[in-house]
């Protein structure tokens, strides 16, 4: 595996992927068509780009590091390519001159993985695949079942809009430099019908917070400064522990708020 020859920068969270088994794993998984137009999150130094971008219709990268800016930008391969400078985060889709719907793929700094995936549901018109490589703990978090302890408010909240898959894990040797921890891909795609309404989705968000800042207790005690109506009182025993109850469960108890 050729290590990069980029100084990586520690504050944004830099890893690269040098392993072409890796990366032609990662194509396959994502299937990239001619008709496509794929949003990068972070190309870095392009490797990944590389095997995308003259598949597809088009293609558009956000980057924040200045040196891959540059090194981006003289790559005989990937001219056409819409290069952008800064932090995704600050970016709406719409902008972006690119043919929308995008599909989206990224090797995000582990730090910021919550908030690209809200920021997937900021963007949720703009996009109908997202692949995005996170900590694999992370990852298990996203796809947990009710009921175990992996499950909990990111697993409960993200399943409002999207469907969640591990398409499979990535071991450190492949990243230089090498993390700690292992990763995996994961594969989002929107919900044909949302568990919440867009205008509801402030509330679910803040009821879920409220039911597992005390996982252990019931949710007669953490949500005892909610009023709910009589029938769901009937529906759902408020004797359980916020990880017994589904997404679905969840929802209807916003429904619910007097």
């Amino acid at each position: 595996m050729k290590k990069s020859s980029h100084p990586f920068r520690k504050k944004w969270g830099q890893n690269f992927l040098n392993d072409q088994n890796l990366l032609n794993k990662i194509v396959d998984v994502i299937n990239p068509k001619s008709k496509d137009s794929f949003l990068e999150i972070g190309a870095g130094d392009g490797v990944l780009t590389e095997k995308i971008f003259p598949k597809i219709k088009e293609m558009a990268t956000v980057e924040i590091d200045p040196l891959l800016i540059e090194k981006l930008s003289l790559n005989q391969n990937l001219k056409d390519l819409i290069i952008l400078d800064g932090d995704i985060l600050s970016y709406d889709i719409d902008q972006i001159n690119i043919a929308k719907p995008v599909k989206i793929i990224g090797n995000i700094p582990y730090n910021i993985t919550s908030s690209i995936i809200f920021w997937l549901i900021e963007q949720l018109d703009y996009w109908d695949e997202a692949f995005i490589m996170m900590q694999k703990e992370v990852a298990e978090r996203l796809v947990a079942k009710t009921g175990t302890k992996a499950y909990g408010r990111l697993t409960v909240v993200t399943s409002a809009y999207l469907n969640k898959e591990i398409c499979f894990n990535i071991s450190p040797e492949v990243f230089y430099p090498k993390p700690k921890v292992y990763s995996a891909l994961v594969k989002f795609s929107k919900k044909s019908s949302p568990i919440v309404s867009d205008n509801e989705f402030i509330k679910y968000n803040k009821l879920v917070r409220t039911a597992f800042s005390m996982r252990r207790k019931m949710i007669k005690n953490t949500l005892s400064g909610y009023c709910f109506s009589n029938d769901v009182k009937n529906e759902i025993d408020f004797s359980r522990r916020p990880e017994t109850l589904s997404p679905e469960e969840f929802a209807v108890l916003v429904k619910s708020i007097l």
